[in-house]
């Protein structure tokens, strides 16, 4: 049925306030679960190092009664190191825009250097996880460090093709292949023998459901709710220890770490600071700078299953 003639209607009026929301809504994830994780360094020069030694193989060790010392020789420590990287994020806002009356924030300038920082740190997740090798830079080309799928090589399981020499050198793609139960525990296994206690799995989202798959669930006792469906595997139980299995969105989806946390740090040359940049214009300028690089305590503590399929 039609209004009556004349019916002033909202489509004809001027001057209704608007009905806008003080609240923003973000999906965007901000979880950084490497970085939540491994310790925390501080790096004093451009170029971090460390140094890493291990034991002789263990042996029968029986000597004559009576018999002469021979001295063993002492095995050197091995010197490593990785390059800092800065990463940097910047805003800037119109000083007549800093005057505005916004909905959902203080001023425009805040939000931005909340959304920016985190925006850094999911930088750093993927920069710290990735296969990028370190690189010492120059006055014309940034200075980069070496992420955990370079540093990687002892405990490894790569598709054909793929190699892999460690030491801050970016790894050569394979052949990709299904993640099976049988290569994590093939490199869990290595890991052990090389004296590494890993706890934990890290995967992308489509290799965390296929973990979940694995066939070992099919013999699994849950005591759930009736109203709840119990389809994702949290915890792997291995012959060498538990695995907390960790999805996360900024590694390589080809990829799956198993992780000692304890033998990792991001060592810091220079924190997270907020500057206040010079004022050229009628404009408020920031900058948010952080420096920093991956330290790999001993990556024969770890091991990667890489070259894997993602769909």
């Amino acid at each position: 049925m039609a209004a009556v003639t004349n019916t002033h209607q909202t489509y004809d009026a001027i001057g209704i306030r608007e009905d806008l929301t003080d609240r923003i809504y973000d999906v965007s994830p901000r979880k950084t679960p490497f970085m939540s994780m491994v310790g925390r360094g501080t790096a004093k020069n451009t170029l971090h190092e460390w140094q890493t030694s291990s034991l002789a193989a263990a042996a029968n060790n029986a000597q004559l009664e009576g018999d002469e010392y021979t001295f063993d020789a002492i095995t050197p420590t091995v010197r490593l190191g990785n390059y800092t990287q800065i990463s940097r994020k910047t805003a800037i806002v119109s000083g007549t825009h800093m005057a505005s009356n916004v909905a959902g924030r203080s001023n425009d300038m805040a939000r931005a250097l909340a959304d920016k920082t985190a925006e850094l740190k999911r930088d750093m997740e993927t920069a710290l996880l990735g296969n990028v090798g370190r690189n010492a830079g120059d006055s014309s080309t940034a200075r980069k460090m070496g992420g955990v799928e370079t540093w990687t090589s002892t405990n490894t399981s790569r598709g054909t093709g793929g190699a892999g020499a460690g030491g801050g050198a970016a790894p050569t793609d394979g052949t990709q292949r299904a993640v099976t139960e049988t290569l994590l525990k093939n490199v869990i296994q290595s890991c052990y023998d090389s004296g590494g206690e890993p706890s934990v799995l890290m995967v992308g989202s489509f290799n965390k459901i296929q973990v979940s798959g694995f066939s070992g669930r099919s013999s699994a006792r849950q005591m759930i709710g009736a109203a709840k469906i119990q389809a994702a595997a949290d915890l792997y139980a291995s012959d060498f220890g538990d695995f907390s299995v960790i999805p996360n969105r900024f590694m390589r989806s080809r990829t799956a770490l198993v992780l000692d946390p304890e033998y990792w740090k991001v060592a810091f040359y220079r924190p997270f600071k907020t500057e206040e940049v010079a004022k050229t214009g009628d404009a408020i300028k920031r900058a948010i700078v952080v420096e920093y690089s991956l330290e790999a305590g001993n990556e024969a503590s770890s091991g990667v299953i890489a070259d894997l399929t993602t769909s």
